[in-house]
């Protein structure tokens, strides 16, 4: 006998839910209410958000880059390849999800830094300072953020069905060639997914930015740390800039809904 699911919810339930969307919308609200509409193209167009907005592009797709060229081959690892401390492995990798993202940016500085324990000898040997430069922005949020694409990827594999490998094996193809013709194109769609999840998170990372690269403006300054920097002297311009991030952050969630969702 099948058993039939209820039609009507438990009215507790649906107006714990309805605190909770409030509780998500209340600050949206806030921040349209507070936005300067007039002012807004004028806020948009100044030099600060302009350099903070070209800083945030660049860095975060080169991040971006970075995190599915190495991002990708360790997701691959940690569900394909059997080996001891993979759990280890894995916990490791995705740490800063977890982890503060200052005290990752203060991690960063102590084995990066002019005095760090790699940043030492890479300075004695070139002369190369990562803090406080673009480099170190783009280190910074490739750190924070490359964990969502070798999350949602290993997710993939691990449910892909092994036996179109297995026929594509038999046909002949090598290991490389099974990898470029079946595998990745089976998991395409997860590893669009995780470069989205990637961008985003690139694109509003604060705290591993400030605390190794710093806020200079032009330099190291992205659209965050300009909010952090804009709600102290101007208001007007920190709504403006906080809109953009939640217009770009909205996107990317409307782009990814029928990968999570599936249509409704």
């Amino acid at each position: 006998m099948t058993r039939r699911v209820p039609t009507k919810p438990p009215i507790a339930l649906v107006a714990l839910a309805i605190v909770g969307v409030l509780f998500f919308l209340i600050p949206i609200v806030g921040l349209l209410v507070q936005t300067e509409w007039s002012e807004l193209p004028t806020h948009l167009s100044s030099d600060i958000v302009l350099d903070a907005l070209r800083l945030s592009l660049i860095a975060s797709v080169l991040a971006t880059v970075l995190a599915a060229v190495v991002g990708i081959p360790i997701a691959y690892v940690l569900a394909r390849v059997p080996f001891r401390g993979k759990s280890l492995v894995r916990a490791l990798v995705l740490l800063p999800i977890v982890l503060p993202p200052v005290v990752g940016g203060a991690a960063l500085l102590f084995a990066l830094g002019r005095r760090g324990v790699v940043g030492e000898p890479l300075y004695d040997a070139t002369g190369i300072v990562l803090p406080f430069s673009m480099a170190g922005v783009v280190i910074a949020v490739t750190f924070v953020a490359m964990p969502f694409i070798v999350l949602t990827v290993e997710a993939a594999l691990r449910n892909l069905d092994v036996r179109y490998e297995g026929a594509a094996a038999s046909l002949g193809a090598g290991s490389w060639t099974s990898l470029r013709r079946v595998t990745l194109p089976l998991i395409a769609p997860a590893i669009v997914s995780g470069l989205a999840l990637t961008w985003a998170r690139a694109f509003g990372e604060f705290g591993a930015t400030i605390t190794f690269a710093g806020n200079i403006q032009g330099r190291t300054q992205t659209m965050p740390l300009a909010v952090f920097v804009a709600l102290e002297s101007d208001r007007g311009a920190a709504t403006a800039i906080s809109l953009v991030m939640v217009v770009v952050a909205v996107l990317v969630l409307v782009l990814l809904r029928d990968r999570w969702w599936g249509k409704r």
